[in-house]
């Protein structure tokens, strides 16, 4: 009626009620009425010690005993065979109880406790745990039955990882339990104990959606809320500690419709029970769960004494006959209710070679604070049932252990639509770069700037811009095996792009190097422009490039390898850790071949920004575009030394990796196209010089490579322009011829005036230099001579003869010099 479990307050009600139907019907016992004499043994060994010798040796005889806690009836049934005793328990749910060697005379119509472990351990598979631990009260019936949960959970491959028990405080064994990280926990022990163990549950905070924690199911339902002494929480706390627990209970209410024995359904009987207890709270009256088994207990009894009457008579025997020393009536008894079988108000009473009962088993949750129906187990069939779905608070069972889920970065959709976007102009814009530079290859201007190696950069920009697309393709879009072929197509798009595109660029920028920077007769041996070197140069640098990659395939080819990151706990109460994964393309020695490759094109990058360096004040119609190359040179080498370094230092952040590695090849290869390829674009189409050069060669018909028809044309307006200016010169040496004659006759005739008039005169006229230098020639001409021969343009015919042949092959530099002075 009291103590650990107060089962009485309505068991002892409905075993009266089953008293006084067996006492009215007249076809159980007719000769005889059963009467009924209960006491409080408070579940306490001690006391129950007591009451059972004060029953035994107080009138009248006894004829069977009826205990109610298993404490009680572990002591109650060892005892008995000394008195010859069938004890009969309603309550006892203690696997130590099911020994015929130490309780040769027991039976019970409430079913083992080891009853709820096969339904535990077929949870247990089914919400896939492999670890579980435990928590029980120091007593038989829990030891017992932790013992036999232990051997089954071992059988199906789960263990206990933790064990822990307690007398009368479980704070230090609640605490261990936290400390030890357990999820999943069975707690074994009283109701008045189950109060203080969630106390401590919640001030450790050893519940929520991570944890779950199996009971004993024979609990009144509103055993949290209950004001208890012993412990310190409210109501409100106890309450959210043991929300969602999951209870495991022997169904002990017929859930069918059926009239057995007693000639009443289970609801029948409810209703006459609650009318009983006299409106008490269900809730509230210990026992009440347990009461179908008590009142189906007297009708065993009831039943199995009819039984024997019979036999008895046989012998010569009655049931008032028997006494403390009557073995022979006892083991009529005995054998009456070990073959027991009749359907009462807790469903079919059948007991088993252990003197327990056999009954299916009800799974409930306490949801929302009130206990709610999950399935039933029947042990006897191992099958497990749910009723209706199967109910879950949230978003179902957690793990017993933290659960690693392993959840791969993705690169982000809108980044790489957008700077695919990007990329695809990109190509089309190379596309009309391409076109337009191979439909005005013809046009002088276009044929100056070299259009075959205008059209390698075009074609590299474009091969460049293609590789963004393969670097933006993850596991998100193809199958792992197959991403091995996207690092291929990353690799050589982007290594064989920027080798021509580039290469085209340097080798431009090198021969005007190679041909302006250096010394006058070095200068004159390189002036002609062979464009097969050029080209040459460019296969040559692509070839290093295919040769280099073929050999990193062959000897360390790349393939997918997935980098770890720090797991990281999601949001809300789960008991997940996201363990983030990233996929990268790589090969065993990653590093040395990206030292390499790096290297080589890091020193091309630098030559390349040395070269337009030095050129860039040289003017030169061999490659007239060569500033424009050199600019591009800059952007490339800069954007390509930044973009490098910084991506090996992002590639673990996916999105920042893609954003600078593709940007850094769309921006550079936009201002490339554009630098080279705009200038023309609006130079031709400004002046018209394609329509012009288009038309004079149709006219023409002439296939004459364009640089010797340049030179041809140069050449002629300088013949031109030397014959123009010999003419000028041969009038003024004739101009200058006439003026010497006169000259050179007016100076006969005054010699010969001096002469005739120094023979006439007598004083003689001397002619005094008084200063020398009065006879000095101007700066830069010769000194005077007698002799008329010697005179600068004395000469000049035979230095300055008209030659209608002149040409660029017969003037030379220094007859051109003599012109101009």
């Amino acid at each position: 009626m009291s103590g650990g479990w107060p089962g009485g307050q309505a068991c002892l009600p409905s075993a009266q009620m089953a008293l006084d139907l067996v006492n009215k019907r007249t076809d159980i016992l007719p000769d005889y009425e059963l009467e009924l004499i209960h006491y409080d043994s408070m579940c306490d060994p001690g006391e129950a010690t007591k009451l059972l010798y004060d029953l035994l040796y107080t009138e009248p005889i006894k004829i069977v005993l009826m205990p109610g806690c298993s404490s009680v009836s572990t002591l109650v049934a060892e005892a008995a065979r000394m008195w010859n005793l069938i004890v009969l328990s309603y309550g006892s749910s203690s696997p130590a109880l099911s020994n015929r060697q130490r309780f040769p005379t027991f039976f019970r119509t409430h079913p083992s406790a080891t009853l709820h472990n096969p339904t535990r351990v077929q949870l247990f598979q089914k919400w896939k745990w492999t670890k579980i631990a435990t928590i029980q009260q120091t007593t038989e019936v829990f030891t017992s039955t932790l013992d036999d949960l232990e051997e089954r959970v071992r059988e199906a491959g789960i263990e206990i990882s933790v064990r822990q028990s307690f007398l009368t405080d479980p704070a230090v064994a609640v605490k261990n339990l936290k400390r030890q990280d357990a999820r999943i926990i069975v707690g074994l022990f009283y109701e008045t104990e189950a109060r203080k163990v969630f106390c401590e549950v919640y001030k450790e905070k050893l519940y929520g959606k991570k944890y779950v924690w199996f009971l004993i199911g024979w609990y009144a339902d509103n055993w949290f809320k209950i004001k208890d002494a012993s412990i310190n929480c409210t109501v409100e706390q106890m309450t959210e500690a043991v929300e969602g627990h999951v209870t495991t209970e022997i169904v002990m209410l017929n859930p069918e419709t059926v009239r057995g024995a007693s000639k009443l359904t289970s609801q029948e009987f409810l209703a006459q029970l609650m009318s009983k207890l006299g409106g008490k709270n269900p809730e509230e009256t210990g026992g009440f769960q347990e009461a179908p088994l008590a009142y189906d207990a007297v009708w065993a009894l009831a039943l199995a004494l009819n039984k024997t009457v019979g036999p008895l008579k046989a012998k010569g025997h009655r049931l008032e006959d028997f006494n403390y020393n009557n073995r022979d009536i006892t083991v009529e008894i005995y054998r009456a209710m070990n073959t027991s079988s009749f359907e009462g108000v807790s469903g079919h009473v059948v007991f088993d070679a252990q003197g327990s009962r056999m009954a299916w088993t009800l799974i409930e949750q306490l949801q929302g604070g009130s206990y709610k129906k999950i399935g039933y187990y029947d042990s006897t069939k191992g099958n497990l049932s749910w009723y209706g779905n199967d109910k879950w608070i949230g978003s179902g069972p957690p793990a017993d252990q933290t659960v690693v889920i392993e959840e791969f970065r993705y690169l982000s959709q809108k980044l790489f639509v957008s700077v695919s976007v990007f990329a695809g102009l990109g190509i089309l814009l190379g596309i009309v770069c391409l076109t337009f530079n191979i439909y005005n290859r013809n046009v002088r201007y276009i044929q100056n700037s070299q259009p075959y190696l205008n059209n390698m950069t075009a074609v590299g920009c474009m091969m460049a811009l293609a590789a963004v697309f393969p670097l933006g393709i993850d596991g998100l879009h193809v199958h792992r095996r197959q991403f091995p072929v996207v690092c291929q197509f990353r690799l050589w798009l982007l290594g064989l792009g920027f080798s021509i595109a580039y290469g085209s660029m340097f080798t431009k920028i090198w021969w005007v190097h190679a041909v302006f920077t250096k010394k006058d007769e070095k200068k004159d041996k390189r002036k002609h422009l062979e464009p097969w070197k050029l080209y040459a140069t460019v296969g040559v640098l692509l070839c290093i490039d295919i040769l280099s990659l073929i050999i990193w395939q062959i000897l360390d080819p790349l393939h997918i390898t997935v980098e770890k990151f720090t797991r990281e706990a999601p949001k809300g109460d789960l008991d997940v850790l996201i363990q983030p994964l990233l996929e990268h393309c790589s090969s065993e020695k990653m590093t040395t071949w990206l030292g390499v490759v790096y290297g080589y094109k890091g020193l091309l990058l630098l030559l390349g920004i040395f070269l337009a360096y030095e050129t860039k004040s040289i003017s030169t119609e061999k490659i007239n575009d060569h500033r424009a190359v050199g600019m591009a040179i800059y952007n490339v080498a800069v954007l390509c030394m930044i973009t490098a370094p910084v991506t090996m230092i992002l590639s673990s952040q996916q999105d920042a990796s893609f954003a600078f590695a593709s940007l850094a090849i769309v921006f550079s290869v936009y201002i490339t196209l554009v630098v080279l390829f705009v200038p023309k674009m609006r130079r031709l189409i400004t002046r018209g010089e394609w329509q012009s050069d288009a038309q004079e060669t149709m006219k023409t018909g002439s296939s004459t490579n364009n640089n010797d028809e340049e030179k041809s044309r140069q050449l002629e307006r300088e013949n031109k322009e030397l014959q123009k200016i010999i003419q000028e010169k041969e009038e003024r040496v004739s101009e200058l011829r006439n003026q010497l004659s006169e000259r050179q006759a007016l100076r006969s005739r005054r010699r010969a005036s001096t002469i005739t008039n120094q023979n006439n005169s007598s004083p003689a006229l001397t002619i005094t230099h008084s200063d020398p230098r009065s006879l000095a020639p101007p700066p830069g001409y010769p000194a005077p001579t007698t002799d008329l021969h010697s005179h600068p343009f004395a000469n000049s015919s035979s230095l300055y003869q008209p030659d209608s042949n002149i040409s660029r092959n017969n003037c030379h530099p220094s007859r051109l010099q003599l012109l101009y002075k």
